[in-house]
């Protein structure tokens, strides 16, 4: 799919992965960078920030509320005109409590955020591509969503339940013969300060113009899923091939993948968190 005249959206646009993804996508000659976000204030900021590079539009819109996504969508297309590209890039991480500590409401919040909002964005413009046979959706997704890891159970229920949905539609659109196109990404631990005080051993913690620039060429190739590192794609393998002892050995001690989020502390506040990637 080509950035060039696009409409792209990317929720959790206003800071993060989500405005890098933006300017490049402005870079690459994109009609309009369009911003969805909860942070009014960091709408603006990226507004006037990006706007050098071509036109940047912004809404504040809860992700997570269906009734306030149909109505953004149809303000959306009503001021810029149809979506072509779909960046689902919003994410909350709540803590590093174990699963017992979790209260119900940061469940909640977490899958709300994380596993139905993409479905509920999607699904909102979905049909008109479909009516179109032209667009493309991407799901920024999560290692986590592919590895269990201890002290991040809620999060990782959330990446799983997402990358099970957009893989899903891939295939469903897949047989429909369908040129709209769903792309699947999962990176590791981003520097973007969602994840604060993350210590990883032996696998670096990525920067977020590496991110931002491997899922943008993903989306052009039509990818239907991207791991990042490449080498995440084999961790599936990894599971199948080795006794579980020995897989959480390798991957928990040796690696030291199981006692990343030990000393997690994420930002201030969980609402600055809401439109990261994760």
């Amino acid at each position: 799919m080509k950035f060039e005249n696009a409409n792209v959206l990317i929720t959790g646009g206003a800071s993060g992965i989500g405005k890098i993804m933006g300017r490049m996508a402005l870079e690459k000659g994109a009609k309009c960078f369009i911003i969805w976000d909860i942070n009014l204030v960091g709408i603006e900021a990226t507004r006037k920030e990006l706007s050098k590079y071509g036109k940047v539009k912004g809404y504040v819109v809860d992700v997570s509320n269906n009734e306030i996504v149909n109505v953004a969508y149809r303000k959306t297309v009503e001021d810029c005109g149809e979506i072509d590209i779909l960046i689902n890039c919003a994410g909350i991480i709540t803590s590093n409590k174990t699963f017992d500590q979790q209260t119900p409401e940061e469940i909640v919040k977490t899958m709300s955020i994380n596993t139905i909002a993409p479905m509920f964005v999607a699904r909102a413009m979905l049909p008109d591509m479909l009516k179109r046979n032209r667009g493309h959706v991407c799901t920024i997704a999560s290692a986590g969503g592919m590895i269990s890891n201890p002290k991040m159970s809620v999060y990782a229920a959330s990446k799983w339940g997402v990358i099970g949905w957009s893989d899903s539609v891939r295939i469903e659109l897949q047989e429909m013969k369908s040129d709209v196109h769903f792309t699947t990404v999962a990176p590791y631990y981003i520097n973007t300060g969602m994840f604060d005080g993350v210590k990883s051993r032996i696998i670096p913690i990525l920067k977020p113009e590496y991110v931002a620039k491997r899922v943008i060429r993903a989306i052009e190739r039509n990818k239907a899923f991207r791991g990042i590192p490449f080498g995440f794609h084999f961790i599936r393998f990894w599971q199948a091939i080795l006794p579980t002892r020995v897989f959480d050995f390798f991957f928990g001690q040796v690696f030291g993948i199981y006692h990343t989020m030990d000393q997690f502390t994420g930002r201030k506040r969980v609402k600055e968190s809401l439109g990261k990637a994760s």
